[in-house]
């Protein structure tokens, strides 16, 4: 058997829709001497993690914790926790997530209800509200507050203020804007949201912190069929907050401590410096990119700050600049994601990246390789004339 090497990776700049790079004091409590996941100690930095994600969250009642997977694992035990087959769904899909959870909705039994819009828009609330009143009996009505295809934020207050005082549930994918973006569960009247740790707060990707309200966790106990063992949020509860816990799974411990920490950080930041951070940081890229000629793709309306998506102008090979960030100036930047994705590149600015002087190095290299991309059109154009 042959012995590889050892890791050796680049060390690279995650301007991308994500991941983020992780935050030094984050990735530092990774090599803190490991408890086991029945560790007393340990439970006590389980209910520290659940308490600071429910100030994070701006959630008070109801259930808050981190699942031991991805986003679109919260997305799925959002859904399988709270949808049973030929539950109607509304889902606002104006992107490649909302399409996702269509899809997932669908797998779960669901009559599923989607109302689209464009690449670059926003589902109006109106119409969503319309598709309620036509269904007033749906169980779920999904949105995505932070668009990461399209750099679109969703008027999400809005449609909470507007949902009250209805039985059907709001659902809200919060993958890139916990954090990063203003986000109250309680004041608007979210009832299931889902995010991820390695975006806007700066840790490793595997977590899935969920917040549930009363309402939903009623819905929850009162189900008729079972949902999957590894979603089973009541398992799961028992576990990270009754004591003595339960046992439910191993839990990724490395990962709960580099949580813990990207956690204390926006505690030390405090909510609202940490989002005007973003706010300020995302303001000044998109302003530096039009004034360069290039257009955005998301209503200016509702244009996220953590994550830009540019369109790539004609002529110019969007792959070929996206590898040249990499190879060239060691900075990720995505692409297009699904087949439906106009020319785009998507740039992130978010958890540590989330400042000025990142988007300013950002610039530089974009500047580069786009001069590089006109000399070569330039030569191409002369080679085949």
């Amino acid at each position: 058997m042959t012995v590889p090497p050892e890791l050796n990776p680049a060390d690279r700049l995650l301007c991308g829709p994500g991941p983020s790079n992780v935050s030094p004091s984050a990735l530092a409590a990774m090599q803190r001497p490991m408890l086991g996941h029945l560790d007393p100690d340990l439970h006590d930095f389980l209910l520290q993690i659940v308490d600071q994600l429910r100030a994070t969250y701006q959630a008070r009642g109801g259930l808050v914790l981190p699942l031991q997977a991805t986003g679109t694992s919260g997305m799925e035990t959002g859904l399988a926790s709270l949808v049973e087959p030929g539950d109607v769904v509304i889902v606002a899909n104006a992107g490649f997530f909302g399409g996702r959870i269509a899809e997932i909705a669908r797998r779960y039994g669901a009559e599923v209800i989607e109302i689209k819009a464009e690449f670059g828009q926003h589902v109006p609330n109106e119409r969503l509200l319309d598709a309620l009143d036509k269904q007033p009996n749906a169980r779920l009505l999904a949105v995505v507050h932070a668009e990461t295809s399209t750099g679109v934020r969703h008027p999400l207050r809005e449609l909470g203020d507007a949902m009250r005082g209805r039985d059907t549930l709001l659902l809200a994918d919060c993958v890139t804007s916990l954090g990063g973006v203003e986000l109250d569960f309680d004041g608007w009247g979210i009832d299931y949201a889902y995010s991820c740790t390695q975006k806007c707060l700066g840790a490793p990707p595997g977590m899935s912190p969920v917040a549930v309200s009363d309402r939903a966790l009623a819905r929850i106990r009162s189900r008729k069929t079972p949902v999957p063992y590894s979603f089973d949020l009541q398992l799961l509860e028992a576990y990270w907050i009754h004591r003595p816990p339960v046992y439910h799974h191993t839990a990724p411990i490395l990962h709960i401590y580099a949580l813990h920490e990207a956690l204390r950080q926006v505690s030390l930041e405090g909510l609202e410096a940490r989002w005007q951070r973003h706010t300020d940081a995302g303001a000044f890229l998109q302003a530096a990119l039009t004034e360069r000629g290039l257009e955005l793709l998301a209503d200016p309306d509702h244009q996220l700050a953590p994550l830009t998506a540019v369109r790539v102008p004609e002529g110019v090979d969007g792959s070929r600049v996206q590898s040249r960030m990499l190879r060239n100036h060691g900075i990720e930047i995505g692409g297009g994601l699904g087949p439906s994705a106009p020319p785009i590149w998507r740039i992130g600015l978010m958890g540590q990246n989330a400042r000025i002087e990142v988007a300013e190095h950002v610039l530089a290299a974009f500047d580069a390789v786009l001069a590089q991309e006109s000399q070569f059109a330039a030569l191409s154009g002369a080679a085949s004339s």
